[in-house]
């Protein structure tokens, strides 16, 4: 059943709300560290802290998210305060001596951990090039387009960084292109840059011509470098929420330009085939790993709910549903709207736990953590806001 215009104005009323009254309020500002810098996540049900260390890529996604608030919502000073502490931490403190990002870091930016991927730098693209449109600061929009120029060369293979695993079984991800596209996508729409338009439809385009397998209605999450499946239980694994994380990028791409139709096409179907994959027909929800044979899978969370991929969901059938007008997405986003909004969210503090049993009972009560923070969440709120805002818009001209 398609939804009304009154439906979508309280769907957009209640995102609204749902973040500037619940979510923001349960991170900021008790987490702006003055003392050092940057942002203290890692807290509990009731925003009490359970660990002062920082997770790089979450300050990253914290900076870019109060820049983004500043930028489209309102010019409120308490967050553009707390992205300068943001920006301020990440250039003085994330960066080791050979230009890359360390992944882990202790409250004083001592580093503590570091990675063989470059998801650090892409938040920090993203949140240098925010942070720059709402502070005129010119200095972090060169560090965004400059550290944009180090991704692009590490995401171009061979790449330059340190492989993962031995040549003996070659592989690649949907990581890479996804995490980019999206970055490009963040980089143009905040500061611009000339290289975004032609690199976002390069990743689009391998996308879909390595991992998204219409024969049998399947989105890989990695692949042989011919795109041919690996049938070992890696190649096998499945990650439903990833992939229709990507729709939703590629979907919003389709209506940057201007509805097209095949991207449209593509992002509905990546959508079409991990919901059929991903939803669980008992208990409702998003399983997090599936087996693209349907065997068993290894990792022994693979039937758990984790809160992102719900926040993806909830983007993808919404986005879905206002290009298209299909009623299926509709329905599909009142499903995992209704799931996500009643097991997921702390109705006494605010937020959401992050990580459910299969049944939808809590497994643990963390908020914060190295790989939970404000992102996910205050994001699809946002977006889904901004959406709705323009739909509702376009229909009362």
């Amino acid at each position: 059943m398609p939804y009304n215009i009154q439906e979508l104005e309280a769907l957009r009323d209640f995102y609204a709300n749902q973040l500037l009254h619940d979510t923001i309020p349960f991170w900021f500002p008790r987490s702006y560290d003055y003392e050092h810098g940057g942002f203290l996540l890692m807290r509990d049900a009731g925003g009490e802290l359970i660990d002062d260390d920082k997770a790089v890529w979450i300050q990253g996604r914290a900076t870019w998210l109060l820049s983004t608030l500043y930028n489209t919502v309102e010019a409120k000073p308490e967050w553009l305060e707390g992205a300068k502490l943001g920006y301020d931490f990440l250039v003085n403190h994330c960066f080791d001596t050979d230009g890359r990002m360390f992944f882990h870091v202790a409250r004083n930016g001592a580093p503590i951990r570091k990675r063989r991927y470059f998801f650090s730098e892409t938040f920090a693209v993203i949140a240098m090039a925010a942070y720059s449109k709402a502070s005129g600061n010119e200095e972090a929009a060169g560090r965004a387009r400059e550290l944009f120029g180090k991704c692009v060369a590490y995401a171009t293979p061979p790449g330059l960084l340190e492989p993962k695993f031995e040549p003996t079984r070659p592989a690649k991800g949907i990581g890479v292109p996804m995490i980019m596209l999206n970055t490009a996508q963040q980089l143009r729409d905040t500061i611009g840059d000339p290289r975004c338009d032609a690199l976002i439809l390069q990743w689009i385009g391998d996308i879909e011509k390595y991992f998204v397998k219409d024969d049998i209605r399947c989105v890989m999450e990695q692949v042989a470098p011919d795109g041919s499946i690996i049938d070992h239980i890696d190649g096998r694994t499945l990650n439903p929420g990833h992939a229709i994380e990507g729709a939703w990028f590629i979907l919003h791409e389709a209506v940057y330009r201007n509805n097209d139709p095949r991207l449209i096409s593509l992002g509905c179907r990546m959508l079409d085939y991990m919901w059929e994959r991903g939803w669980d027909t008992q208990h409702g929800g998003i399983l997090y790993f599936r087996d693209v044979y349907n065997k068993p899978v290894q990792e022994y969370w693979q039937d758990m709910k984790f809160w992102w991929p719900h926040n993806e969901a909830i983007i993808a059938t919404l986005l879905a549903y206002l290009v298209t007008g299909n009623p299926k997405y509709a329905q599909w986003h009142r499903e995992v709207h209704s799931y996500a909004y009643t097991r997921f969210h702390d109705k006494e503090h605010g937020e959401w736990f992050g990580y459910l049993h299969r049944d939808g009972s809590i497994a643990q009560t963390a908020k914060g953590n190295l790989f939970k923070g404000p992102f996910h969440l205050p994001r699809q709120e946002w977006y889904c806001r901004q959406l709705l805002n323009t739909h509702l818009q376009k229909s009362n001209v």
